[in-house]
């Protein structure tokens, strides 16, 4: 999947706002938290909330072994990398940011979900 269009999907949903927290590491956030961590256009994975847990988040490792890695310090909070040209379908990487969405959005205040 190209980067580009990946980050035409996360911005499209309702309320999502691109930032660059780190200089050359863009992140797609609704109200003030992350729900992908797209990297760099040269960049070749994303990385998404896959489940409130580790054990949950460890199902996509099970299910694409080689594609999918436990994101670098946040993976026991359910964070893995899901590699874009790595024999995931295109299908399931658009599937996993609507449910990174939906987990982020779920714990926002009131105040900051998008109307």
């Amino acid at each position: 999947m190209i980067w580009e269009r990946l980050l035409e999907y996360c911005l499209a949903k309702p309320g999502a706002w691109q930032d660059e927290p780190w200089e050359g590491d863009v992140v797609a956030k609704v109200g003030d938290k992350v729900f992908a961590f797209l990297g760099s256009p040269a960049g070749d994975a994303i990385g998404l909330k896959c489940g409130p847990d580790r054990d949950t988040a460890d199902e996509w490792l099970a299910r694409y072994p080689g594609a999918v890695t436990a994101s670098s310090y946040i993976g026991r909070y359910g964070w893995n990398s899901l590699a874009l040209s790595g024999g995931i379908p295109e299908d399931e990487l658009l599937a996993a940011v609507d449910e990174s969405y939906d987990a982020i959005l779920a714990k926002l205040p009131k105040r900051l979900r998008p109307a």
